[in-house]
């Protein structure tokens, strides 16, 4: 095995300066994996961080290697690593906890306030090999493709957003047609929700990939949005709604057509401070607000697990455009356009 690798790596503290190119393969500690990454996939935090936003310049320390999500074959173990060999097929929970807060100490781990990210705070899997904490690999069934693997990190949030609301029987709108909304439309759908309603600002191909993923109705978010969806449940509402987009037009909407006695299932980031009618909106109507961050460690992965090899539902149209590690600034171009649904990259040829 050489000792060198391809990467991706964040070189500098500014826009852009991301190159690809030769450096050290990791070594592994006793308790870690060295991951041989097949494919990997882009999140909108690697925008932001290619871009150098406020975010950004608070939180990287380059150079990093970015990547969170993927999906690869185990090359190497730690001296006390029992739990997975060489050559598994495995991909990775990306967030990880400390084992020791009292958030972790109390089965709540995805909120660890020690909580350190894969290719965020330690390097990622925009590379050849990458090395992980074993306890945070997940052995995937033989018969997943690979472009579905690598995106388990963000379908483990859409998941969690779908499982706390209890979707089966119920009218659910999903609003932000991103790739996680997307997930969530097809997750929704195929644990029997009575009806789903898409709705996107301004993307006709996310609508569009929307009703390829099984969406009874997409709507355009706009000023008749809100009389459409209440059209559409005979003036009732729907039952809970899904909000991913982080907008704010999108949570008034949100709370005026959900009915009362029920949810609304927060995963999207809102980049300023919300103006809410706390008493006539959720007070006087019984109506839940849920924050919702990252995948419940590790019921969340047994649950998708579960859906996925159900075969209830096909991701696969999801994942539109792939591209060789080499072309990362392309491919981060087709993410910033929003022509797209999931981009990866296919590392091993």
């Amino acid at each position: 095995m050489a000792d060198t690798m391809m990467a991706a790596v964040k070189t500098k503290a500014a826009p852009g300066a991301t190159e690809f190119k030769r450096v050290p393969i990791p070594k592994i500690g006793p308790t870690e994996a060295l991951v041989r990454v097949k494919i990997a996939s882009i999140c909108g935090t690697d925008l932001h961080i290619f871009d150098w936003d406020e975010w950004s310049q608070h939180r990287i320390r380059p150079p990093l290697i970015q990547g969170h999500e993927m999906a690869g074959e185990v090359e190497r173990v730690g001296d006390e690593v029992t739990a997975v060999s060489k050559g598994d097929y495995v991909t990775f929970e990306g967030h990880i906890a400390c084992g020791k807060c009292y958030e972790c100490r109390t089965g709540q781990a995805h909120v660890c306030r020690n909580l350190r990210i894969m290719g965020i705070d330690r390097d990622g899997a925009f590379a050849e090999y990458v090395a992980v904490p074993a306890s945070n690999l997940i052995k995937n069934d033989a018969s997943l493709p690979l472009e579905v693997a690598t995106i388990q990190d963000p379908l483990g949030n859409a998941t969690h957003v779908v499982m706390n609301a209890n979707v089966p029987g119920k009218a659910i709108a999903i609003f932000g047609l991103g790739p996680i909304g997307l997930m969530a439309v097809a997750l929704t759908k195929a644990l029997s929700a009575a009806q789903v309603i898409a709705v996107e600002y301004q993307n006709e191909y996310r609508k569009n990939l929307a009703k390829k993923l099984g969406a009874d109705v997409v709507l355009e978010s706009d000023g008749t949005t809100v009389d459409r969806i209440l059209e559409l449940t005979d003036g009732d509402g729907v039952h809970d709604v899904l909000e991913f987009s982080g907008a704010p037009p999108a949570l008034q909407q949100a709370l005026k057509v959900v009915r009362p006695g029920g949810g609304i299932h927060l995963l999207g980031l809102y980049s300023n401070s919300v103006t809410l009618n706390l008493s006539d909106d959720v007070i006087m109507r019984g109506v839940t607000l849920y924050g919702i961050t990252g995948r419940r460690m590790f019921q969340t992965w047994y649950q998708m697990g579960g859906i996925l090899r159900s075969g209830n539902v096909d991701l696969k149209p999801l994942v539109t455009h792939r591209f060789p590690l080499s072309d990362y600034e392309k491919a981060l171009e087709i993410m910033r356009s929003r022509q797209c649904g999931k981009v990866v990259f296919d590392v091993e040829a």
